[in-house]
């Protein structure tokens, strides 16, 4: 593969607008001095990938429903009634997801690593630093393909055109501590400002919810509540399940009797278990965009074996063909069951770093990035941008 080295680095700009935790100074920068060199055939290869694996997952997620499979895919039992609500109700739009893939550059076949499609980020990375860094290095913005913040912008704007009789506020939440999450919404917020939303943040601590009466933010200075019909969480649907059984219960309440848009959906929970991996391939069977996955070790094949709601490459465990383990991380949901994915090799440059390829899907494919890690991409992986050339 081909990297393009920028003369002028992306710091200097991340520094100047606040974004510090991507500077990664005790680590490497987390913001790399590459970009990935595509062609523009390799791009529009990405782009026709992810818009076709959605309509699979589109699929795949009404052969749960109806077969029932929820206890497969790990989906807590409380929120099943929240799911099948809000996928058959057009006003729970999926805003946004990411695909992982490997391949799609020299050759490489592209294939579905995973799908990040509840709270998904590297929207801020996707969406402006990589572009800023065009810029800053004076190259052509149209040598990117990346058209998500702009899709943002429209599919905000379709929201509401598609749910009229709501108002056009919206409540962005995140948890504490998590700066990286607060500077996704805040990309995220500037879009639906810019679709004509009125938008707030807040922490998920200081949201009220009613079942009766719909979600509001607490205003401290005044004492009075502000009722917002459009809330965004990046808070995992699962541990709204798991932790919080009485706010998934007034959740399902609220989309029930239409008090509030809840944003991403329900059902996306149904695309970011690992399981549906397994289904897909029991739908598309050697489909060219798929590994084979199973709920066993693949005999004969290396695989990786992943828990369903892992993130970050916890928890994750590279498998011989004869049933050794290669590698593995540790983390947090060792306790959740796991499926087995075919193993494949993530492009890789000079130095041996590998390279997993990110598209972002907002109703259609509309952003690429890359991030550089190890044999298993983790929470020290570095994002590099891209650069189509020819």
């Amino acid at each position: 593969m081909k990297l393009k080295n920028l003369t002028i680095s992306p710091e200097a700009s991340l520094r100047n607008i606040g974004w510090n935790w991507m500077l990664g100074e005790d680590t490497l920068p987390y913001i790399t001095n590459e970009m990935v060199v595509v062609s523009e055939e390799e791009a529009e290869s990405y782009f026709d990938a992810a818009n076709e694996l959605y309509e699979m997952y589109i699929a795949a997620a009404q052969h749960v429903i109806d077969n029932e499979r929820y206890a497969e895919l790990g989906i807590p039992e409380n929120l099943i009634e929240l799911i099948e609500y809000s996928w058959e109700n057009d006003a729970n739009w999926h805003i946004y997801g990411r695909f992982d893939l490997s391949g799609g550059v020299d050759g490489k076949p592209i294939k579905l690593i995973e799908f990040n499609a509840d709270t998904a980020t590297c929207i801020p990375e996707t969406a402006v630093v990589q572009w800023a860094s065009l810029k800053a290095n004076y190259l052509d913005e149209s040598q990117q393909f990346n058209t998500l913040y702009e899709t943002f912008v429209e599919k905000f704007r379709e929201l509401h055109r598609q749910n009229p009789s709501f108002q056009k506020t919206l409540l962005i939440s995140t948890m504490k501590d998590f700066p990286e999450d607060d500077t996704n919404m805040q990309v995220l917020g500037e879009a639906a400002k810019e679709a004509g939303f009125e938008v707030t943040f807040d922490y998920i601590e200081n949201v009220e919810f009613s079942a009766i009466e719909g979600i509001f933010k607490y205003n401290t200075d005044s004492g009075s509540f502000t009722k917002y019909d459009f809330w965004f969480k990046l808070i995992p649907w699962e541990y709204i399940g798991w932790d919080e059984p009485e706010l998934a219960q007034i959740l399902t309440e609220i989309s029930k009797n239409q008090k509030a848009v809840i944003l991403n959906p329900a059902y996306t929970l149904l695309f970011q278990s690992k399981a549906i991996l397994k289904i897909l391939w029991e739908l598309y069977p050697n489909h060219p965009l798929l590994l084979e996955t199973s709920s066993q070790a693949i005999l004969g094949k290396t695989c990786v074996e992943k828990v369903l709601f892992g993130r970050e490459g916890a928890n994750i465990r590279i498998i011989s063909p004869s049933g050794t383990t290669e590698t593995s991380t540790e983390g947090e949901y060792f306790e959740q069951n796991t499926v087995f994915q075919e193993y494949t090799d993530f492009l890789k440059d000079n130095a041996g770093n590998s390279y997993q390829a990110g598209v972002f899907f907002v109703g259609e494919a509309c952003g690429l990035g890359y991030r550089r890690g190890g044999k298993i991409l983790d929470n020290k992986a570095q994002f590099c941008g891209h650069l189509i050339e020819g």
